[in-house]
């Protein structure tokens, strides 16, 4: 093990260096119009009862599901959710409509959201990879930091043998994996200075998702990790209460980060894509046919937000450097990725198999 660690933990530096429908709420009646006769005294008996048969038969084929998003319309993997219900409802000629709650308007957060769709209260939900790692440890793969090369590698990991069984291990917590959207690189930002080597990242307050390995991850490079949850991260720069957070370039624009920490690296930590998933007890009530259907178009929406992602990506940054944010290059790309070595032991050690060949793919 210790041998196959280090090969691996070499070829992660190399590259780094290189780089420099379920419950009551989700099944509902369509609606249907009258019986076109308003005196019944005119219709013939077996005529009402067909047209009853008809109205019957309409409300208990149309299905209506619930989709919780965290994020506002305009965040890519939201869109990418929106889009996908747009797909499933257009190929099944409206029989499958799936209702989307932006902006935590359905279920709360999104570990509070999480634990609603496992026991089939939400439907689907779309949420950042960190909370799903408590269900599926493999997935702490695709948040190992330093190990894409670029966005480029992780897509090919997406799109792999690898993506499938990351997407089917999420089975074991009661959900069904459907799609893993891009949410761009995570880097630093803060209010206090530039990071450009480990030694700028001493003594920082950094907000981090409630991810074990991401608070071990700001630890190991010298910084004060601070669990928080997203909403509470821009009155803390504000206050500061925390110095700075980690994010890609869209949530640092569109949740006005930029604002209160001005001070942005470029250390591309992680590339973890955002996943969508359906309860698995609203899923094993479709006929396979419905689930196929969903299946297919969870992975159109999955490209299709792709697109979007660069596009929404290039404006964010646009945005944010008119405005004054200070963009930085690290200086010593190595030292940060020595820094984090302990971690590939501690989280990827059962799945070092797997961890290679996500090396390999790049």
């Amino acid at each position: 093990m210790k041998k196959s660690m280090a090969v691996i933990l070499a070829a992660v530096l190399a590259a780094s260096t290189l780089a420099g429908c379920g419950g009551s709420q989700s099944s509902a009646p369509a609606t249907t119009a009258a019986p076109a006769a308003a005196d019944a005294t005119q219709a013939a008996p077996d005529t009402q009862a067909a047209a009853q048969e008809t109205t019957k038969a309409a409300s208990k084929d149309t299905i209506v599901l619930r989709l919780a998003e965290t994020q506002t319309e305009t965040y890519p993997a939201t869109m990418g959710a929106i889009e996908f219900a747009r797909l499933v409802e257009e190929r099944t000629d409206g029989r499958i409509k799936i209702e989307v709650f932006t902006g935590g308007q359905l279920g709360g957060d999104e570990q509070a959201i999480l634990e609603q769709v496992q026991f089939g209260a939400i439907d689907f939900t779309r949420v950042n990879f960190a909370p799903m790692t408590e269900f599926a440890p493999i997935l702490n793969l695709l948040q190992m930091p330093y190990l894409f090369t670029d966005a480029d590698h992780m897509h090919k990991v997406i799109d792999s043998e690898i993506g499938k069984e990351l997407l089917d291990s999420v089975e074991a917590g009661n959900f069904i994996g459907l799609a893993l959207y891009d949410a761009g690189t995570r880097n630093f930002y803060n209010s206090v200075r530039p990071i450009k080597t480990v030694e700028d990242m001493k003594g920082l307050k950094i907000r981090t998702t409630q991810s074990q390995l991401i608070v071990d991850m700001v630890e190991a490079l010298g910084a004060s990790a601070t669990p928080m949850a997203f909403g509470e991260v821009y009155s803390s720069l504000q206050t500061g209460v925390i110095d700075g957070a980690e994010n890609n370039w869209v949530s640092y624009d569109q949740n006005s980060h930029y604002e209160v920490a001005k001070y942005i690296s470029l250390d591309g930590h992680t590339a973890p894509p955002e996943i969508l998933v359906c309860s698995k007890m609203v899923f094993d009530k479709l006929s396979p046919e419905d689930q196929q259907i969903l299946r297919e178009c969870a992975k159109e929406s999955e490209l299709w937000e792709r697109g979007k992602y660069g596009e929404i990506e290039q404006e964010a940054i646009d945005k944010v450097v008119a405005a004054g944010s200070e963009v930085n290059e690290l200086e010593d790309r190595e030292g940060f990725v020595k820094a984090v070595e302990p971690l590939y032991e501690k989280y990827a050690g059962d799945y070092m198999d797997t961890m290679q060949a996500i090396i390999d793919m790049q």
